[in-house]
């Protein structure tokens, strides 16, 4: 696999250079300790949204810093969870007297590390709420987790939890807003071929050419089953029943789906993903009200797809509507 990269030990600084240089009138990088924060943060008496994780998901999650959206983002090693001390680090840098929230997906070592960050920061005299982000339907315990693992849904959560703390509700309203959203969204994934790790050259899996993993996980971890090679309409139809039956969704409901790229799939396929999606909640009796097609969760340059869906009412619809500019999500402004 070739890859556009210096040294495979600097991947993660120097794309948080490039992202810095980029999108400088939106968000500022440190290096030492590594964070990303909001142009102009801390600001006075707003919550401040605070996420992270391992790199090699972008934009997820340093591409959602920015008005409407995160305060900050702390990006680990290749898959692998910052350090509560970086943590600790990009809390300080955007309290501004209001709390400050962690979003948190569900994998072993972001739980442990952000639990261990919210500590210091209390100890420090900061006010913290922490959200666990656990999406996935695929299965209930996996090699990172314990209980369901955290996806593409982060974005949706980091979206409108985002809109509630740009407005100015108070700490407990945006967890609260929050908590809502991950309880009322299911996501399932498939990937046809595995991303590629930098500083092995190693796939994160192996597949045969003709086998797909149902349900695999960010880091390609094992999902329901390995199967058959199936055209796009059938995938998409495992994914929406594995999704609508888990909440379980009911004919009536709004919805907001979200087709997700993995990292190595064309934009014309998720577009043929999201058309049999849209037929088949359709078919279901759902009122697709809402909608996102793109690769916002990633695993580096994996083939496959994830599917989001999230019940509406009407204060999501309007948080989801608010203003956001980041560098990988922005509409209202």
């Amino acid at each position: 696999m070739k890859k556009l990269i210096n040294d495979a030990r600097a991947v993660v600084d120097e794309a948080l250079g490039g992202l810095a240089a980029a999108h400088a009138d939106i968000l500022s990088v440190s290096f030492d300790p590594r964070y990303v924060a909001r142009r102009g943060a801390p600001i006075v008496g707003k919550v401040a949204l605070v996420s992270g994780g391992g790199s090699g998901h972008e934009p997820l999650h340093a591409g959602f810093v920015g008005l409407g959206m995160l305060a900050a983002a702390v990006p680990g090693a290749i898959f692998t969870s910052p350090t509560p001390d970086l943590v600790l680090a990009a809390t300080r840098a955007v309290d501004g007297g209001a709390g400050v929230l962690y979003l948190v997906k569900n994998y072993t070592g972001d739980v442990l590390n952000f639990e261990t960050a919210a500590d210091l920061a209390v100890g420090a005299g900061i006010r913290v709420e922490s959200v666990l982000i656990n999406d996935d339907v695929a299965v209930e315990d996996s090699s990172f987790t314990a209980g369901r693992r955290g996806i593409a849904g982060a974005v949706l959560v980091e979206k409108i939890a985002g809109a509630a703390a740009e407005r100015g509700d108070f700490l407990e309203s945006v967890a609260s807003i929050a908590r809502r959203v991950n309880a009322s969204m299911r996501s399932m994934g498939v990937g046809l071929r595995a991303g590629v790790l930098p500083y092995s050259g190693e796939s994160t899996f192996t597949l045969a050419e003709d086998e797909i993993e149902f349900g695999v996980g960010m880091h390609g971890e094992p999902g329901r089953a390995r199967i058959p090679l199936e055209p796009a309409d059938a995938i998409v139809d495992r994914l929406v029943a594995a999704i609508a039956d888990d909440l379980p969704f009911a004919p009536g409901d709004r919805v907001l789906l979200l087709v997700n790229g993995l990292g190595g799939t064309p934009q014309s396929e998720l577009y043929i993903v999201f058309r049999r999606a849209a037929q088949a909640l359709a078919e279901r009796g759902l009122v697709l009200t809402r909608s996102l097609v793109g690769s916002f969760a990633t695993s580096l340059e994996m083939q496959g797809a994830s599917l989001t869906l999230l019940r509406l009412d009407d204060e999501l619809v309007e948080l989801w509507d608010a203003p956001v500019h980041t560098a990988a999500l922005r509409w209202g402004c």
